[in-house]
């Protein structure tokens, strides 16, 4: 399997829902939690009522289903999510396509030490960690940049 396939296995976009899908992904999320909140069982197993007594159930612990409930409930309300694994590295490609920048800008960035990076051979390579952490930082500073702007216009009476 090349490292693109490999990218592409592990990073896992939910489509996107009209009304009618909506709801039933919320009742499914509802009725997952439902199903956890009276368990203290170490599996909950699913069974499929139309197949055969001799197909197997399938058992998922607690915290997978937990997990499966909150993709469900975000998915219910239509909101953008990414299910990342622990431990994944972004190219500098990947890392400005997430931060919505471009490659240049994202190399600026390392180059200045401003985004922690490793390198594997000659390609730099971004922890998810890292660059959630840059980008929070980055919207701190987008945040505070805007709100003295806005107190710079009422400064001079704009009217903002």
């Amino acid at each position: 399997m090349t490292p693109t396939e490999e990218r592409t296995r592990s990073e896992i976009s939910p489509p996107v829902l009209n009304e009618t899908e909506a709801a039933v992904v919320k009742a499914a999320q509802r009725c997952i939690m439902a199903a956890l909140d009276h368990s203290r069982a170490p599996a909950i197993a699913l069974i499929d009522e139309s197949s055969s007594p001799t197909e197997p159930a399938i058992k998922l612990p607690p915290q997978a289903l937990r997990l499966i409930a909150q993709v469900l409930g975000a998915m219910a309300e239509r909101r953008p999510i990414t299910i990342v694994p622990t431990k994944h590295e972004f190219t500098t490609v990947e890392a400005a396509h997430h931060l919505n920048v471009s490659r240049p800008f994202v190399i600026k960035e390392i180059e200045a030490g401003k985004l922690k990076h490793r390198m594997v051979g000659t390609h730099r390579r971004i922890a998810y960690e890292d660059l959630v952490e840059y980008k929070r930082s980055m919207q701190g500073r987008q945040e505070k940049a805007l709100q003295q702007l806005a107190d710079n216009a009422q400064d001079i009476g704009l009217g903002y």
